[in-house]
């Protein structure tokens, strides 16, 4: 994949904003494979101004609650993963994507080896990996079990959040003035008098 200099996105973001042409014309002028990465920059940019497009020197590491928490916004809130990644202050929604992917393949587990795990965790997961070998098999069912246990927790939390959502929506529609109901008949006749 191409890497493009701060500049030239910069470039690329103020011939956008001055409206002179859309997004195809100018990934098309400008030989970029995709009218999307524009499109990105344009949003990083309106979001986090010019910091939106540096190139992240160091990769950021999220913790498994974090990306726990993304999931859960994104289940229980009608919204792209752009539009979450904006909220979330993060310039690459495909990060929630991957982790999304991830925990509906593996679960809760799953993140924790899923990108942005800190550094620190990966050793001690490659040290407790070393342990396991020697572990009983009692232990090995009870760790097992425990890994079930908190994914099925994950997804109930999930559940929850996404009802709770949904009942405000609910409660928000219910609350939202309705059509006035046209007068009886009765009332248009005392009206006239």
């Amino acid at each position: 994949m191409v890497k493009y200099s701060f500049e030239f996105k910069l470039k690329i973001v103020h011939e956008y904003l001055s409206g002179s042409r859309g997004y195809s014309f100018i990934s098309k002028k400008y030989g970029i494979p995709s009218a999307t990465m524009p499109r990105d920059w344009v949003i990083n940019y309106q979001a986090f101004g010019e910091e939106g497009l540096q190139r992240i020197k160091k990769k950021k590491d999220y913790s498994v609650q974090f990306k726990q928490d993304a999931i859960e916004l994104y289940l229980s809130k009608r919204i792209s993963y752009r539009n979450l990644a904006t909220e979330l202050g993060m310039t690459n929604p495909n990060l929630i994507v991957s982790w999304m992917t991830t925990f509906r393949a593996e679960g809760l587990q799953g993140l924790a080896g899923a990108k942005g795990w800190p550094s620190e965790m990966k050793n001690n997961k490659k040290k407790n990996g070393a342990k396991k070998a020697f572990q009983s098999p009692i232990e090995s069912n009870h760790s097992k079990r425990i890994q079930e246990l908190e994914t099925q927790i994950l997804s109930l939390q999930i559940q929850n959040a996404f009802l709770k959502e949904l009942r405000s929506l609910q409660t928000q529609e219910n609350q939202e003035p309705t059509n006035k109901l046209p007068e009886s008949s009765t009332d248009s006749a005392e009206n006239s008098n």
